[in-house]
């Protein structure tokens, strides 16, 4: 491959690992609300986080543009308080990327919490320890691994990423071009001999994170 492929093969492992860090507080947050407690609405916020595994992409993409370009609702903060620009840079790449994955790592995360034994939490309440050491200790550890194969599925929706992803970031050469979008232009420009490698590279890479992410996932089933 070129170096022009390889550059776009090292973006997007950076924006989509980025992409999953950035979610991952949130989603163990929200997880554990999920998998914990019960509210009024609460099936409401369910079906919230899973919209954008169901809704098209492009329609994720076109209300991300709407709320963060320059004029909308958060862009306009962003660009006015920090002078941040989201849309058509990296940022949009990590932004869509997020929202795209967030409800795998939620629904992962929230079957991790809700096999937790809660009789060891009470068993650690009734020995003087705070909630927070309580999640922290035994809550946490105990639901680790569906939430590391959640991220790690989440990782590999972001790597492959393309309908937000082209709305809010377009395809701007060595500024906001993945893989998915990379290949996509070379097979419009006729490039085939071009998008072979980089298909090629981005299946190893997906296979490898699901395969791991579902091998967690079972051995967690299992425990």
């Amino acid at each position: 491959m070129s170096d022009e492929a390889w550059q776009v093969v090292g973006f997007t492992l950076k924006t989509s690992a980025l992409s999953t860090l950035l979610i991952l507080p949130f989603g163990i947050a929200i997880a554990w609300f999920l998998a914990r407690l019960d509210w009024p609405g609460k099936t409401a916020v369910e079906t919230l986080v899973m919209l954008p595994l169901f809704v098209p992409p492009v329609a994720t993409g076109l209300v991300l543009l709407m709320i963060f370009g320059r004029h909308g609702a958060l862009g306009a903060i962003l660009h006015r308080s920090f002078g941040l620009e989201i849309v058509f840079t990296w940022r949009a790449v990590v932004l869509a990327g997020a929202v795209m994955s967030f409800p795998l790592l939620v629904r992962s995360a929230q079957n991790g919490f809700e096999g937790v034994n809660r009789r060891l939490e009470d068993i650690a309440r009734t020995l003087g320890s705070s909630e927070w050491r309580v999640f922290r200790t035994i809550t946490l550890p105990l639901a680790r691994r569906g939430i590391v194969a959640g991220a790690v599925l989440a990782f590999a929706r972001a790597m492959g990423e393309f309908g937000a992803t082209v709305i809010v970031a377009g395809m701007i050469p060595r500024r906001t071009t993945t893989i998915a979008l990379a290949i996509y232009q070379d097979v419009q420009l006729g490039h085939d001999s071009a998008a072979w490698p980089l298909l090629a590279v981005s299946v190893a890479i997906v296979f490898a994170a699901v395969y791991c992410g579902q091998t967690i996932a079972r051995r967690d089933r299992q425990r």
